[in-house]
């Protein structure tokens, strides 16, 4: 049995300046709706490149917000291809609702400091 000493774990949350950029992190996928198909990666993806070495929160929260853009944008085109069948264009507003709840749900989160996990996110950046 190996005995650990509980005193000396230490588990940092993360600093104010940490959980605010998380948050930007996760806001910045609203950029898709001004400049359309890259402009929701670009967010998430320059804070995550400038700011991960930052805290490890912004690192973790930061891959969490690009790889859901990844996923929103791959279900948008998958929608834009079922529009010959006439149901994408159902489909498309359920992943914009979607997409817009969950990205406020994640800020929300982030700026509390708990790390959040998308649901149905293809975690393709590790």
């Amino acid at each position: 049995m190996v005995d650990i000493d509980q005193s000396r774990i230490e588990v940092t949350e993360p600093d104010r300046e940490a959980r605010m950029w998380a948050m930007i992190a996760h806001l910045a996928g609203f950029l898709g709706y001004f400049l359309p198909v890259i402009g929701s990666l670009i967010g998430p993806l320059i804070i995550w490149q400038l700011k991960r070495d930052l805290h490890p929160y912004v690192d973790e929260q930061g891959k969490e917000a690009l790889n859901f853009q990844i996923t929103v944008l791959i279900a948008a085109l998958v929608c834009v291809l079922l529009m010959l069948v006439a149901v994408g264009f159902l489909l498309i507003g359920v992943v914009i609702v979607g997409a817009v709840v969950l990205m406020i749900i994640a800020a929300i989160k982030a700026n509390e400091g708990a790390p959040y996990r998308y649901p149905f996110c293809l975690r393709l950046i590790k």
